[in-house]
């Protein structure tokens, strides 16, 4: 290795890679309540049952998230029409100088 300052420069030819290794992995004890209770709760957030239910849900999703963006547009036009009248109200104030 070759130090410079503060930085390192190492060549290709220094590198050199060990063997790999094969590591013995430890499976923990598993807790069977815990173990239960989370089955359980997949099997809970698999939704609602039916095709048709999950088409409604999923249609109601999409028009929530479409009266977000509408709602959230008009805000803004409102916003700015307000700054709009405030400007033109400001300038008319000034225009009898």
């Amino acid at each position: 290795m070759i130090q410079t300052g503060r930085t390192v420069s190492v060549t290709h030819d220094q590198l050199r890679f060990s063997p790999s290794v094969d590591v013995v992995v430890k499976k923990d004890a598993v807790n069977p309540k815990r173990m239960q209770r989370e089955a359980a709760k997949q099997i809970a957030s698999a939704g609602i049952g039916t095709k048709s239910q999950q088409a409604l849900q999923l249609q109601r999703e999409e028009n929530k998230l479409e009266r977000k963006t509408i709602s959230r547009e008009q805000r803004e036009a409102e916003k700015q029409r307000q700054f709009d009248l405030r400007q033109q109200k400001r300038k008319e104030k000034h225009r009898g100088r």
